[in-house]
Order: C-alpha cells, then structure tokens, then sequence
C-alpha cells in the first residue's frame, strides 16, 4: 500500500487533464454504470463544521474510493485551511487497499473546480463579466479553472468581508484577473452573465428578480440541507436546471429547497451526466436562464482518485 502526500499529489494532478476524466464519471453516473450510494454527513454547531463521507466504483473499473472531505469554517481563525480530507483507494477485484491520498482535501477542490468549468463551458453564453459570491478557496479555484474556457478576464465578487475581498483581488491578479468589488450580491446580478455561488450561506442571497435574461449560475455553495444560496424562485423562473445527481440533489443543494417549495418538478430536472452524452438537451438560445446545482458526486472522487494513483505509478516505474 503506498501513501501519498499532499505536496506529490498537487505535483502529479498538473500533469493530469482532468477535464475529459470527470466528465467520463458523470456519464458513467447518468449512464447507470456506477454504484454511488448516498452521502456519509457529520454535523458540527460549535465549532461550525461538516465532513463528508463520499464513496462508490463504476462498474469494471480498477478501484473503489471511499472520501472523507470535511470544512470547519473557524480554521483560518487557528492558521490553518477549512477543508481537510482523504481519499482510499481499493482494488474493486480483491478490495485490498492499494493506496491512502492524504491530500487535506486538495483532490476534491480540484474536482469541483473542475465541475464548474465544465458547466460553465456547456451552459454559459459569451462571458462579458464573471460574478463570484464568496472569497474563499473555490472563488478562486472556480475562476482559475475558467482560463481555457472563457478568454474573459473581468471579475466582479462580492464578500461579507472587505479585507477579504482586498486579498481575492490581490490574489486573482496574480492569475491575469482583473477583480472589482460589488456591494451586493443584487449588483453582481446586474453586472455578470455569468454567477459562481461558492459560499456556505444558510439563506438565499439571490432572487428570481435579481435574474437576467441569458444569465447562467453554477451553484456549488450548498452541499448540505441547511445551505442555501438561492432563492427557490431562480429555480422556478429557469429555463433549464442542471443536477450533478438528481438523487443526491432531491436531498441537499439548491434543488432539495426547490422541490421542497414546489418551485421545480423532478421531472423539470436534467442530469449533467445526460447532457454530456447527449441523450439530453443543453442550453438551447443565448436569453435562456440556467442553473447548475454542483452538491458534488463520488464519481468525481474515482475518477481524480484514480487518476493520481495510475499517473504516480507510470512515473515510478
């Protein structure tokens, strides 16, 4: 069994284009060839946190993954980053652990990230400005993994935090952005066709109203049943709504308080997964408003999981 560290993880996973391999798992997904089972979830009040236990193989394939990711939003107060993780390798063949991925949850940044590219690349029209709710690590990862997508280096982001914001800004030039501060999320709606939800907000920050026409929004903020970060009229008013799991979605994520509401169907609900392959429709005119609800699936976490290993394996032999 062969552990791997946080630092030779990150050096492998830029070698790596991931793109097409997580879009293969949520084929897989959408598809039926895989055994997904429903979210592990530990809450926490004081200090504020949840962990995630995400597992599951697709079918004939080498490994099986089981993943601890966990975000304990008090972290930077003690120096050190909210998310913290693992993943576990077995061999599907034998179940025999063929390796440990200590990676603080590294991995399951990348693969979100990469989600929102994805979306992004299928849902979103020209982009004339990007708009991020939030400062944190995925505000930064969700635009950084739009640089092969969209040429559009303009950022409009909005925080609770202004110091935060200053240090985004800063930290986003870096990256060829070029950020401005917003006072709302309203104005990042006015401003930007394209919205990045990545907050942990237990109350809606966005309404049907602040919507325009032509507008996509990647929602991936809301993992569990007490996050919300828009209103469930969006949901109502949109043209196309896209699930990363539609049976994950029906019990966390910005789709759980739609269909609870009543302000979407199941049957108004598109798999990601199926529109990659086809066997469902897109975007299909530039005013359309669309959604995508990224709870976050265990076919990522196989597909990056495995991935690191086999490419670690090629380079050590």
């Amino acid at each position: 069994m062969k552990i791997l560290y946080y630092k030779e993880i990150k050096a492998l996973v830029k070698e790596l284009d991931l793109i097409p391999l997580i879009k293969e798992g949520f084929i897989a997904y959408s598809e039926g060839r895989s055994v997904v089972p429903p979210v592990g979830e530990l809450n926490f009040d004081d200090p504020p946190g949840d962990v995630h236990i995400k597992y599951g193989y697709i079918i004939a394939e080498e490994f099986y993954v089981i993943k601890i990711a966990s975000g304990f939003f008090n972290n930077d107060k003690l120096g050190i980053p909210n998310g913290q993780g693992m993943m576990l390798l077995f061999k599907q063949e034998t179940g025999q652990c063929e390796a440990i991925l200590l990676d603080d949850a590294y991995l399951t940044d990348v693969r979100t990230a990469i989600a929102g590219a994805i979306c992004a690349d299928l849902f979103a029209i020209e982009v004339n400005c990007i708009g991020i709710l939030g400062t944190g690590l995925q505000a930064r990862m969700q635009v950084q993994y739009l640089k092969d997508i969209t040429p559009c280096r303009q950022v409009l982001v909005w925080g609770r935090n202004t110091e935060k914001m200053e240090i985004y800004q800063t930290d986003m030039a870096k990256d060829g952005f070029k950020v401005d501060f917003s006072s709302s999320p309203q104005d990042v709606a006015k401003g930007c066709n394209l919205i990045i939800s990545t907050t942990a907000s237990s109350e809606p920050l966005l309404t049907g109203r602040d919507i325009l026409p032509g507008t996509h929004i990647t929602a991936m903020g809301s993992d569990t049943i007490t996050k919300q970060e828009l209103g469930a009229d969006i949901l109502k008013i949109s043209d196309l709504v896209i699930a990363d799991s539609i049976a994950q979605c029906r019990e966390r994520g910005e789709i759980f308080h739609g269909l609870k509401s009543g302000s979407i169907r199941e049957d108004e609900i598109v798999e990601l997964g199926s529109i990659l392959n086809g066997s469902k429709t897109g975007r299909v005119t530039a005013d359309q408003i669309t959604v995508s609800d990224l709870t976050g699936v265990a076919v990522q976490d196989i597909q990056i999981a495995a991935a690191v290993y086999k490419s670690y394996e090629e380079s050590n032999k």
